[in-house]
């Protein structure tokens, strides 16, 4: 009727089917790796054959572009086509790289390499015949630890922050987590801060890392000016903008603990040098985990 106020549109529903699958995606086939690494004995698998733990780690080189697609089906903005073909290809061929580098990695520590250790400085790698085999290493860890990872964690960073984005409705509506969201939140959390990679052994933590946590810190910066801006618009992030922030907030939490724990630890300054101090959990578990 005439002078009727607007309909308001509702914000959108909690994505709970969304969210448990994108958790146990990334558990099992993450998770799962580090668990049959260590619940499989090595002599099952023949060293010049893939191991169970690679066979998921390719299943997750598949299913994560997937997944962030579908991310971005949900999304209410869109990208150009062209942007999602070439996230894609980076996603595979970053996974791709690390699943080689990994593969070999473990194969070495299965053979006393010491993951805390440079590759010069381990004593399996200066018996290395011929010579040159340690340049191979180093060039193979090199392009795992930098663009293999960038090629990863971009995309994934780029699709949760524009994602992120499109989380706002008017401060009018009635905003908040619903208690599914509150129950996915610390294993999605623990997920952000411990991807559970494997490194041969254990597992290798998605921000963890020096070169991951760069992007993320980042990305967590810019969703909050990016919350700041949109309060002052009159707009406030719905459930899914909410899980999405609180579960980097907790994760960045975790981090921070991480890193205070080893902060006087020499060894790990050693291996881990500059300004952004994050110690490897598979560097750890090699110094003071594996004896024990």
């Amino acid at each position: 009727s005439v002078g009727a106020p607007p309909e308001t549109k509702a914000a959108p529903r909690f994505y709970i089917n969304f969210w448990i699958y994108f958790t146990v995606q990334n558990w099992v086939l993450d998770l799962g790796r580090s668990i049959t690494m260590l619940a499989l004995p090595a002599d099952w698998f023949p060293v010049n054959r893939p191991s169970a733990a690679e066979y998921l780690h390719a299943l997750y080189a598949v299913a994560t572009p997937l997944l962030l697609l579908k991310m971005l089906e949900r999304s209410p903005r869109t990208l150009p086509r062209p942007s999602d073909h070439l996230g894609v290809i980076a996603i595979v061929m970053g996974t791709t790289l690390h699943l080689v580098a990994e593969s070999v990695r473990r194969r070495l520590w299965l053979t006393g390499y010491q993951l805390h250790q440079s590759v010069r400085e381990n004593p399996v790698m200066k018996n290395a015949k011929p010579p040159p085999m340690v340049e191979v290493a180093e060039l193979l860890f090199y392009l795992d630890d930098g663009p293999a990872r960038l090629m990863w964690c971009a995309p994934v960073f780029l699709v949760l922050f524009f994602f992120f984005g499109g989380c706002f409705v008017p401060r009018n509506q009635e905003v908040q987590m619903p208690p599914a969201a509150w129950a996915l939140l610390a294993p999605n959390a623990a997920y952000y801060w411990g991807d559970c990679v494997p490194a041969g052994v254990g597992p290798q933590y998605l921000i963890a890392e020096g070169q991951t946590f760069i992007p993320f810190i980042i990305t967590f910066f810019t969703m909050s000016a990016t919350v700041m801006h949109q309060r002052r618009r009159g707009f406030v992030p719905h459930a899914n903008g909410l899980f999405v922030l609180s579960s980097f907030l907790a994760a960045l939490l975790l981090v921070a603990v991480w890193v205070l724990w080893l902060w006087d630890d020499g060894v790990l300054r050693k291996k881990h040098p500059g300004l952004i101090y994050v110690p490897q959990p598979r560097t750890v578990f090699t110094l003071h985990l594996q004896q024990q």
